[in-house]
């Protein structure tokens, strides 16, 4: 925290995630990364100690202490507390409660029978998918269609896992007619390629539990330039969303610590049709079959 005085404890979730979004320059980074976790995993945090939180997110579990206390409360099981009898009275079911009831966390008997990983696997993404669909119209497609048309160059940075959403949406971008390039820091460092960006480029910046830090920097050299950033990520509280522009926070499946794609790659086509189709209202006579993307 940046600030020696304390802040008045959350008395809710609602207000849990109101303190953690507003406040967010008072909390260290790996505090607001255990505050993502739990904000996204509120019934792993009503039921779970926090040894298994740490092992479920990759943090240590000193960081949900010290981000229980930042908030006011005495400790992690006040915290807890506060996650667990209005769970399910109060609000919808995250993402990952619904994988769990529709089978997305079975257990599977036989991890030999390529069939059931299957089907398991299937169950996690319609669930995720199914979830994407009833708050699509809460994410800011629209002005994100409209940022990616005003940018003179479009830069994408996507690694690890979210490498292949990158290098679809930069060669997606190219195949209709909108400049864009992907960094992937190949023979210099990461920073320098993003230390090129002009004033009027956009930084499209995707990046997911454990955030990787080659995003993590990019995003932190244009948010220095002043250069519009938007964050495709899991909250809104996720290390690259300081700043954005827009946030466009999409929950994927994960199944046995692997990560769907599914609806990440549903939310970057919608935006991607959008500018097709946005680009055609303005030029008539172009071809959406040509971009073949």
């Amino acid at each position: 925290m940046t600030e020696s005085f304390a802040l008045t404890k959350p008395t809710d979730l609602d207000s849990f995630h109101k303190l953690l979004t507003t406040e967010r320059d008072r909390f260290t980074r790996k505090m607001l990364a255990a505050g993502s976790f739990v904000v996204e995993n509120p019934h792993e945090v009503a039921l779970s100690p926090v040894a298994t939180l740490a092992q479920k997110s990759g943090l240590a579990p000193t960081n949900f202490v010290r981000l229980a206390k930042a908030m006011g409360f005495s400790g992690y099981s006040e915290m807890q507390r506060l996650f667990r009898d209005p769970l399910h009275k109060s609000f919808q079911p995250t993402l990952d409660e619904r994988i769990r009831h529709s089978r997305g966390e079975q257990v599977i008997s036989d991890p030999d029978d390529i069939t059931a990983l299957g089907q398991s696997f299937a169950a996690a993404n319609i669930a995720s998918l199914n979830h994407l669909s009833d708050r699509m119209a809460r994410l800011p497609l629209d002005a994100a269609v409209d940022a990616v048309l005003d940018a003179r160059v479009v830069y994408v940075i996507g690694v690890d896992r979210s490498f292949g959403a990158a290098a679809y949406l930069s060669y997606a971008l190219n195949r209709a007619g909108v400049q864009s390039v992907q960094i992937v820091g190949l023979g210099s460092a990461i920073e320098d390629h993003a230390a090129v960006m002009a004033p009027d480029d956009l930084l499209i910046a995707i990046s997911f539990p454990p955030y990787a830090q080659d995003t993590v920097t990019v995003t932190d050299v244009a948010r220095r330039k002043g250069n519009r950033i938007i964050a495709i990520t899991d909250s809104a509280v996720s290390p690259i969303t300081e700043n954005a522009l827009l946030v466009l926070t999409v929950e994927d499946a994960e199944l046995h610590g692997f990560r769907a794609l599914t609806a990440l790659m549903t939310v970057v086509q919608t935006m991607m049709m959008g500018v097709a189709y946005r680009k055609r209202k303005a030029r008539g006579g172009f071809d959406l079959d040509d971009i073949n993307a």
